[in-house]
């Protein structure tokens, strides 16, 4: 697994790893570790949703190498939490649904430990101006 730069210096303090990303879809995962955990010793819902918005919002930003880089905020994400997140990692998968102009749709999955899903999303997302 290599590797895409994250750019994004929120993401990359939580330890948030990009390990996938192409045209439509992005995977990126983060270690489960105690600074990461609610009182109740899982993984806090606010940090699933943050890698959700994220891998959704990746998922319609793919540029090939040498492209300008592509840039997009959320207007909206509605999470589901499934199960509670146990494990090593926490995976969270994001595929682009439909595209447009200025707005794009995508949905994302959170995978603990590659066999457990735990919560889904779907997103909304605005391109930033100059970017498309």
């Amino acid at each position: 697994m290599s590797d895409h730069p994250i750019d994004n210096p929120f993401l990359e303090s939580l330890g948030v790893r990009l390990t996938q990303w192409r045209e439509g879809y992005a995977e990126l995962r983060m270690s489960i570790d105690p600074s990461k955990l609610n009182r109740q010793g899982v993984l806090q819902g606010g940090a699933i949703a943050t890698l959700l918005d994220a891998a959704a919002g990746y998922a319609g930003l793919y540029a090939e190498p040498g492209q300008a880089a592509r840039h997009a905020f959320t207007l909206s994400l509605t999470t589901n939490y499934l199960d509670k997140g146990l494990g090593e990692y926490v995976t969270a998968k994001g595929f682009l649904e439909r595209q447009g102009r200025s707005i794009f749709f995508s949905r994302g999955e959170a995978w603990v430990d590659d066999h457990i899903l735990i919560a889904s999303a779907q997103g909304t997302f605005k391109y930033s101006k100059g970017a498309s």
